[in-house]
């Protein structure tokens, strides 16, 4: 089985080899001066790498708890920094090669291993807590909460383990596609659930207690003739916000789920294996190709589409107060006004690529680099500045509206309702009642999602009042409020350095993922 399954994915990257000599790879944009509305300042740097260790494209970002910052490097050392200063707090070696966290929460630091460890650590001082073997490679970081652990391996499997012990309470399993994408999307818990996205395109709710699925949904089936056409995994964390659930997936696309059936309320064309940015109105993608993309909460509808960073393999994006964060393969750190999609400040953190999502704190954002580089910026308005236009910034808005789906659609694309009862504290209704209303259109959307078959209500002629579609009996969420409409241009002042040359980057997209074989005994 494993020998079977590494000839097909040599012979995968014999064809991407074979297709790069037939047409030319795309280039990755080069990036252009512009006037900054936001001052990036340097305040600090840090490192976990061990001396010699080698970039790699690994699960290990960053996490932060109150006014410490925890870090992981392949090399096996965990380290905890002061939020402010830098200033390192304790540092723990493992000695185990690390390739996901670190996840943190009730007093614990959780870490992964390409040869399937799990490390408890305190997170006062580094001292081991517990320590298990999960024989999965883990490549996110875990879930952690302060009776249950969720953390994913690439053999598909969820597992649900005991915070005090690490001792193995539930576990569930999803399809393993024969070919994937290297990566897994890592969990998130709410109230009495842990949703996680899977490699065969699906999003699972898993009821935190047993283990049972309380429903599984289908983002987008795959397509195509070849396992290439076909990957179609959601490597991405989903995102919660009340009673709604945002996804995206690979070659697939972005879609809101109802947190207590699976339900697909809307969805939106999109490839991505990198986690959503989601505030109050808008949510945010950076698309396998390099595009930035924002998308009305509500209803789907695209608000801009920035392509200055067009194939420069971007991290994911993650909102600030006025502005979204991404990163690249050259090591520059990228703001975007969060309205118009403009270059907002950009800074430089060394020539390794950043392949894991900023962290913001406050008026902070912090990187890590594939080489395990720790880069802390403070983010400050440029006095006098205003973002661009949309027409200045370059960025276009689509006339198109979301690809609507219906209540009736959504069981075809995999949604199922379990009968377990909706989890405690969650925003989902109580037993025996209907499931939520579908959002409201928001009054300056482009467009509504198409309402489901059957006799509708007369239009009426202002929009603002559009009908909502037939749903069952429930109280809908309100619609937003108004974005910001365009501003003036910017006032002349300064521009970003000149930029270094471009080297292009290694052609071949995400590799498909591989069983890592343990070390002999």
């Amino acid at each position: 089985m494993g020998s079977s399954r590494r000839w097909l994915v040599a012979g995968a990257l014999l064809i991407l080899a074979a297709c790069s000599k037939d047409k030319d790879v795309d280039q990755p944009a080069k990036l252009t001066e512009f006037a900054a509305t936001i001052r990036a300042e340097r305040v600090w740097t840090a490192s976990v790498a061990d001396k010699g260790a080698k970039p790699l494209r690994l699960g290990l970002g960053l996490a932060v708890d109150g006014n410490h910052v925890y870090a992981a490097g392949h090399k096996g050392d965990v380290v905890a920094f002061d939020l402010a200063s830098g200033r390192s707090l304790w540092r723990a070696k493992t000695k185990l090669a690390l390739s996901g966290g670190p996840g943190t929460g009730a007093g614990l630091v959780v870490v992964g291993s390409t040869f399937g460890d799990l490390v408890a650590l305190n997170a006062a001082d580094g001292a081991v807590r517990w320590k298990v073997r999960l024989n999965g490679e883990v490549l996110s970081a875990p879930a952690v909460g302060e009776r249950l652990i969720a953390v994913r391996t690439v053999d598909g499997k969820l597992h649900g383990l005991s915070s005090k012990d690490g001792q193995e309470l539930w576990a569930q399993e999803q399809q393993v596609p024969r070919l994937s994408l290297r990566g897994t999307s890592w969990p998130v818990m709410t109230g009495d659930l842990v949703l996680c996205g899977f490699d065969n395109g699906k999003v699972a709710a898993i009821n935190a207690n047993d283990g049972s699925i309380q429903w599984e949904t289908t983002i987008s089936p795959a397509h195509g003739k070849t396992e290439l056409e076909r990957l179609d995994d959601v490597d991405a964390a989903v995102r919660v916000s009340g009673s709604d659930v945002y996804a995206v997936g690979f070659q697939g696309r972005i879609a809101m789920l109802a947190l207590d059936t699976g339900q697909i309320w809307w969805s939106h064309d999109a490839s991505s294996f990198r986690a959503i940015g989601l505030d109050d109105g808008a949510l945010y993608v950076a698309t396998a190709d390099g595009e930035v993309i924002s998308l009305r909460r509500r209803t789907g509808t695209e608000i801009w589409r920035q392509k200055a960073l067009l194939h420069r393999r971007l991290s994911a994006v993650v909102e600030a107060d006025t502005s979204v964060v991404t990163a690249d393969y050259q090591g520059y750190v990228h703001w975007l006004d969060k309205a118009t999609g403009a270059l907002a400040a950009r800074a430089s953190t060394g020539k390794v690529r950043i392949s894991n999502a900023p962290l913001v704190v406050g008026n902070m954002v912090l990187v890590v680099n594939d080489a395990g580089k720790i880069t802390a910026f403070r983010m400050t308005p440029t006095k006098g500045k205003r973002p661009a236009t949309p027409s200045e910034a370059g960025t276009a808005v689509s006339p198109s509206g979301p690809v609507s789906t219906a209540p009736a659609d959504a069981a075809a694309q995999g949604a199922a309702s379990d009968s377990t009862a909706a989890p405690a504290g969650s925003a989902s209704p109580p037993a025996g009642a209907q499931p939520a209303a579908p959002p409201q259109p928001d009054d300056h959307a482009s467009s509504v999602p198409a309402p489901p078959p059957g006799p509708q209500p007369a239009a009426p002629a202002s929009p603002s009042n559009e009908p909502m579609p037939p749903a069952p009996e429930s109280t809908a969420p309100a619609p937003e409020a108004p974005g910001p409409g365009p501003v003036p241009p910017p006032a002349p002042g300064t521009s970003q350095p000149p930029l270094p040359s471009q080297p292009t980057p290694d052609p071949l997209p995400p590799q498909p993922q591989t069983q890592p074989q343990p070390p002999p005994s």
